[in-house]
């Protein structure tokens, strides 16, 4: 009983996921590498097919979420993580990289 347990702490495991679906048309899946990975919207016009949350992944796990609904690209938010309290400025922080929360935007190119 407590195997489950360990190998889920040893391992890093997705928690707390939530997927949002928006189109009603479905696209074939795409190969993950195909699917551009954005840190800010772009500036051409896209619409947006789903939005991916979770504790646990990766901007890798995010795209190929993304690709498995066809997605052109999706946008990367890293959210939460550690901090240095000596350090104002995010650019200077060690621990800038860090993060607790992923949240993504699977879009389409119009």
């Amino acid at each position: 009983m407590a195997l489950p347990f360990l190998a889920c702490t040893l391992v890093a495991c997705a928690s707390d996921v939530a997927n949002r679906y928006y189109s009603a048309e479905k696209y074939p899946p795409k190969e993950p590498d195909s699917v551009v990975v954005l840190w800010a919207p772009p500036t051409r016009a896209y619409q947006v097919l789903a939005d991916f949350q979770s504790r646990g992944e990766s901007p890798k796990d995010m795209q190929k979420k993304a690709a498995a609904i066809g997605a052109d690209a999706v946008i990367v938010s890293l959210l939460g993580g550690n901090y240095s309290r000596s350090e104002q400025w995010a650019s200077e922080d060690r621990y800038s990289t860090t993060y607790t929360r992923i949240a993504a935007t699977a879009i389409k190119f119009d």
